[in-house]
């Protein structure tokens, strides 16, 4: 079997984990039983070794389509065929909100829509990215694959048959007739298997997944033009959410590349705290206020680990339940998605000195007091230290936000986000009367801004450069509007989104309407090779352009086309990867929060400057 383009996946999930399932009917990615556990279904990372749980008709000549049911993050894949429909309705249920078994981890229904359709299943699941061997017990019915301390069950209304070291079916369903496939997820010790469940008890927990999103989709209170794509953008979001803590990881895969054949491959299956600000902001505009709250609180957790300023910086990614030992270890054995290696699990970018995330984490909790709950004293103590530490370290080089790997540099943008963290300090501080070195503070919020004028402006170029000594753009000033910097319309601000939107052959950053995050061959980051476009950037632009806009109906104009033609790079279930290739292909992890996190605020205030009403 052949790759199939990143774009050509769907995604479900139960606020623990998620599975990418193909338009063939293939669910090619799952880790069990958390995002960041090793996988079960790895064939998008190793078509041969991966493993990979098919379900597909038999027949030649298929036309695939798929989409999700309305409001909702149950997908459904229809094959069309001159003999007949057949459609798969995938699942998982989330836990605590169905009454049908609760070890049901995912659910597989196929039923026949019209005329007569065969179809095969092949289940062959790989443990530990491939790396463990299982035992395979297969009974009538049920199968179960036993690994040292984990086990699968699938059980079926079918008998199931060997295949090598999976099982496999072949069953034919008339016009009508439906049958379903469950995968359980069990401890090795666990009791036997249950039962697959029967017609009456599938369609009943069919329901109750289906009512769960879309009453949790109901409390969006968007309104505004291009809602469809805002709220997929938060069922998406949603499905990134862990529920157990409230931390949001930045994607569910490992090593998809953002170069085919090149090693720009990052496990992602982690949650940052520079995704804070963007994600607070994001969730409330919308109306997820929980959401938020509960994010808030997985970063209180975080914060509050350090004691004291002598603790040093903070890290910048955890795992979802806090853990912080990230090691980066490459996986040799596996080919890669279309032979890019390395694949990669854990990220050395944990260890990293990255000064933005002092800002983004600052710039959080300024929104949630604003928008959420006020800060409290305990709070504030933990905080006052992380921007005295700020106030002490900000002049230090660092990887900066793009997490380069060719040495630490001045980047203009730490520097921004150390603004931002003493600015939000100091506003947090005046408007709850908190007390903090405001003196210090305001000196230390003045030099930086000053700094970044001098140092971090070229006046040959007339743009804000990538760090301090170098002409190279980067598409992360376009953020110096968004945090209050400067004025949208400043002239430096102006010139600098312009030499952005000039194309990359001449200088800028833009290939079209989308925008590229920096250009290695003018900033070398240290690694190999190029990469796409990059999605947040593109909304971002279109934010920066407007909030100018709502001086310069021109810019405000661009920015709706901008926008309008950024959501045609969706893929056909409105969903990004981190990146759009050369050709229209989604790279990069998929789907990626951050670039959802962008286009929610890029609509929220694009329909608000416009006026709020669609045309």
């Amino acid at each position: 079997m052949a790759y199939q383009p990143i774009e050509h996946y769907g995604v479900i999930g139960n606020l623990r984990t998620a599975a990418l399932v193909g338009m063939d009917g293939s669910i090619d990615w799952l880790c069990l039983p958390r995002f960041d556990s090793p996988s079960v279904f790895a064939a998008i990372l190793d078509d041969a070794k991966g493993g990979r749980f098919r379900i597909a008709p038999a027949e030649h000549d298929v036309r695939h389509k798929q989409f999700y049911w309305p409001n909702s993050n149950v997908l459904v894949t229809r094959f069309l065929h001159p003999d007949g429909v057949g459609e798969i309705d995938d699942y998982m249920p989330v836990k605590g909100t169905s009454s049908s078994d609760p070890a049901d981890l995912l659910v597989r229904r196929i039923r026949v829509v019209r005329g007569r359709m065969k179809f095969h299943v092949e289940c062959r699941p790989a443990f530990d990215y491939a790396r463990a061997k299982h035992s395979l017990h297969v009974k009538g019915n049920v199968a179960r694959f036993d690994g040292s301390d984990v086990r699968l069950e699938l059980v079926a209304a079918h008998p199931l048959h060997r295949a090598d070291h999976g099982v496999q079916a072949d069953i034919v369903l008339g016009e009508g007739e439906r049958t379903t496939f469950v995968l359980r997820f069990a401890k090795g010790d666990d009791s036997e298997a249950r039962p697959c469940p029967n017609s009456g008890e599938a369609e009943q927990s069919f329901r109750e997944t289906i009512g769960y999103w879309q009453r949790w989709l109901s409390h969006c209170t968007y309104r505004g033009r291009w809602r469809e794509m805002v709220q997929r953008s938060a069922l998406a979001l949603k499905l990134l959410t862990h529920e157990p803590t409230g931390a949001l990881v930045a994607a569910p895969t490992t090593s998809l590349p953002e170069h085919l054949g090149g090693v720009r491959n990052w496990d992602y299956r982690y949650c940052w705290f520079r995704d804070a600000a963007f994600t607070l902001y994001a969730l409330m505009r919308i109306g997820f206020t929980e959401e938020a709250a509960r994010f808030m609180d997985w970063l209180s957790a975080r914060w509050s680990e350090k004691r004291s300023a002598g603790d040093g910086p903070l890290q910048l990614m955890y795992a979802v339940d806090g853990r912080s030992d990230l090691v980066e270890e490459e996986l040799s054995h596996l080919e890669g998605y279309r032979s890019s290696r390395p694949v990669r699990i854990g990220n050395a970018a944990h260890s990293q000195l990255q000064l933005d995330i002092y800002g983004e984490l600052m710039d959080s909790v300024y929104l949630f007091n604003k928008y959420g709950s006020p800060i409290g004293y305990d709070a504030w103590t933990h905080l006052r230290r992380l921007v005295d530490w700020v106030a002490d370290n900000w002049q230090q080089p660092d990887e900066g936000v793009w997490e380069v790997r060719g040495g630490r540099r001045d980047f203009v943008y730490s520097r921004l986000m150390c603004w931002v963290a003493l600015d939000r300090g100091l506003r947090l501080a005046g408007k709850r009367s908190l007390p903090a070195d405001y003196g210090r503070w305001l000196r230390t919020r003045d030099a930086i801004y000053e700094e970044i004028m001098h140092k971090g402006y070229d006046q040959k170029r007339h743009t804000f450069v990538q760090a301090y000594g170098d002409g190279g753009l980067d598409a992360s000033n376009l953020l110096m509007p968004l945090v209050f910097f400067m004025a949208p319309n400043d002239p430096r601000m102006l010139a600098t989104v312009d030499a952005i939107r000039t194309p990359l052959v001449q200088g800028g950053l833009a290939a079209g309407g989308l925008v590229y995050r920096y250009d290695p061959q003018q900033a070398p980051d240290g690694l190999r090779g190029t990469e796409g476009t990059f999605n947040m950037c593109s909304f971002w632009l279109v934010e920066a352009l407007t909030r100018a806009g709502r001086t310069d109906p021109q810019r405000l104009d661009d920015a709706r086309l901008l926008f309008e033609e950024m959501l045609g790079y969706a893929n056909h279930l409105g969903l990004y990867g981190e990146q759009t290739g050369s050709s229209g292909e989604a790279l990069g992890n998929f789907p990626q929060a951050f670039t959802h996190l962008a286009l929610i605020s890029a609509a929220f205030n694009l329909d608000r400057t416009l006026g709020g009403k669609p045309c």
